[in-house]
């Protein structure tokens, strides 16, 4: 009989896991980015998510969201932390099923060592990277912008600032449909963002 495994994370790069157990990162939307952006940091080893979203699932997300049909109907952060558990039942995942306002978009995610954005409603970004920009100065985010359709990923791209990082095309809106596989491009660079800051130059990320 072989032996089973017992470390989900022996293929990391070295030293990585050590890091990212000890972090803690913020997502505030749980549709086709942020429930992409979660899963991809559960399988990498993050220690903790803090996931905030009031929408429950539907039908329709389950062409690019990390949702099952027996989950229709069910809170989105409540199905979320559900199947993330499934990946790694030792991370921690703190959801908050409601939404994020002015007066508690700080509040929510003030233990959070990085913010992700995944909202797919331009007032709504404004909103969430205004206040979190001035309401907690010190913790870097990382935004989408531009994820419609299919193929052109040779236009994606990483846009960073001083404590801002945009990935996507920066151009394309929903009007032309949302794919699962342009979203999980950005979802992915995203998460990668995450990780690159997290671990910074401390982990050689060799393949």
């Amino acid at each position: 009989m072989i032996e089973e495994e017992t470390n989900a994370f022996r293929d990391n790069p070295p030293g990585l896991t050590f890091f990212l157990n000890r972090s803690s990162v913020g997502i505030a939307g749980a549709g086709g980015i942020g429930s992409n952006v979660a899963a991809t940091l559960i399988r990498a080893g993050i220690g903790r998510l803090v996931i905030a979203d009031f929408d429950s699932v539907k039908l329709h997300n389950l062409n690019r969201q990390f949702y099952f049909r027996g989950q229709i109907g069910y809170p989105k952060v409540e199905a979320l932390k559900h199947n993330l558990e499934l990946i790694n039942p030792e991370a921690k995942i703190e959801i908050h099923n409601r939404i994020i306002d002015v007066q508690n978009a700080c509040s929510i995610y003030s233990e959070c060592d990085l913010l992700v954005e995944a909202f797919d409603n331009i007032e709504a970004k404004v909103m969430l990277l205004e206040t979190w920009l001035t309401g907690l100065p010190g913790k870097p985010v990382v935004s989408c912008s531009g994820l419609a359709g299919y193929g052109r990923t040779d236009i994606i791209r990483v846009d960073r600032r001083e404590n801002l990082t945009i990935v996507g095309d920066q151009e394309s809106d929903l009007s032309r449909g949302t794919l699962s596989a342009r979203v999980g491009i950005v979802a992915n660079m995203m998460a990668n963002e995450v990780i690159e800051y997290l671990v910074g130059s401390d982990v050689t990320c060799g393949t």
